[in-house]
């Protein structure tokens, strides 16, 4: 999903600038909120690519605006209600106003092929990433898409996201390293230097 989360290679957002002795919280309502998130989980209400779309989901004002538990509150009471835990105006009366949650799911169309017997791609292959633009939860970065790199390394088998965050039947398939060189991926001005991302099988094909 094109969402406004997907920031990688995008400009003008400013240097990140880190808080000297930051804290795992600032207040206790984030450690309530990271506990929510693990109790839920643990529960099998959701799961963690379902999170992570419900987080991809929020409005565009409303994500940049918020800081980093604020989004993992959202995602969670957003899930909570998509799954009947509870309901929005019970969300409303205990915050005492208004509590806005991500926007709806849209269905991405997946495929729901069957699990890979084995990898289709080996170390040193040369690959191109897909132009995925399905809606939905997808783990491709925008900035790498319709590019070519060469496999690194072959991972594990790993559950697929973009199915497992829509409640589809799950499958999972191999997933590769895949490195890239900057200038493949910024242009000719960009530094010296490579970029390894994490893909899985569905969104690659053979270089040609």
């Amino acid at each position: 999903m094109d969402g406004i989360h997907d920031l990688g290679g995008m400009e003008g957002f400013g240097r990140v600038e880190p808080e000297p002795g930051e804290p795992v919280f600032h207040t206790p309502w984030e450690r309530t909120t990271f506990r929510l998130l693990v109790a839920s989980t643990a529960a099998r209400i959701f799961n963690a690519d379902e999170y992570r779309h419900a987080v991809e989901r929020m409005d565009p004002a409303h994500y940049l605006r918020a800081r980093y538990y604020e989004r993992m509150l959202t995602g969670v009471t957003t899930l909570l209600v998509e799954k009947g835990v509870l309901s929005h105006p019970e969300l409303e009366a205990a915050a005492g106003g208004r509590f806005p949650l991500a926007r709806p799911v849209r269905p991405n169309g997946d495929d729901e092929r069957r699990e890979p017997a084995a990898p289709l791609f080996a170390v040193g292959e040369r690959v191109r990433v897909l132009r995925v633009r399905r809606p939905g939860h997808t783990r491709v970065p925008r900035y790498c898409r319709g590019h070519e790199g060469s496999v690194v390394h072959v991972a594990p088998p790993f559950s697929y996201p973009d199915a497992s965050a829509h409640g589809l039947p799950g499958r999972r398939e191999p997933t590769y390293h895949v490195e890239f060189d900057a200038r493949e991926l910024w242009g000719g001005e960009a530094e010296p230097g490579c970029v390894v991302v994490d893909l899985w099988e569905t969104y690659l094909e053979a270089a040609r």
